[in-house]
């Protein structure tokens, strides 16, 4: 495989956000014990949605929502999946921890993003499942369940 700057530059991004996101199910977990668990899901979604709006207002083209109708509904379920995510990873974090909580999260994500992959799903570029993602699929389950032993 050839690693370009991009390639480079873009994990490197992507490493230091999924660090960060592994704070996110302890903290959203604190806020709902301290409150309650939807109270701080929606807390959580609430603060991403203006953050998100501020951003597109100082550097993006809020103009461009008003093709919003055009868009086939498939393509508008995106923050559903970001909801579950915070409402179940900050309750299920208490059981899991936080080392199991991201493995389990990462390992489902790796399956559905390979078959994804393979079927070209949502315009992506098709990538075979080959031996070599099957090989890394294996991997993550492995380390997956070495990191979740001791919660069991």
């Amino acid at each position: 495989m050839n690693l370009t700057s991009g390639f480079i530059g873009a994990a490197a991004a992507t490493l230091v956000i999924g660090g960060l996101l592994a704070l996110q199910p302890p903290i959203n977990s604190e806020l709902g014990k301290r409150t309650s668990a939807l109270g701080a899901a929606f807390v959580s979604v609430a603060i991403t949605t203006v953050v998100l709006g501020l951003i597109l207002l100082a550097f993006g083209d809020p103009g461009s929502l008003r093709r919003i109708t055009e868009v086939p509904a498939i393509y508008l379920t995106g923050g559903l999946y970001g909801a579950a995510f915070v409402a179940v990873s900050l309750i299920t974090v208490r059981t899991l921890g936080a080392g199991a909580l991201i493995a389990v999260l990462i390992t489902g994500e790796l399956i559905v993003g390979a078959l994804l992959d393979h079927f070209g799903a949502f315009g992506l570029e098709e990538v075979a499942l080959s031996p070599t993602r099957f090989i890394g699929i294996a991997a993550l389950l492995f380390g997956t369940v070495m990191m979740s032993l001791e919660k069991l």
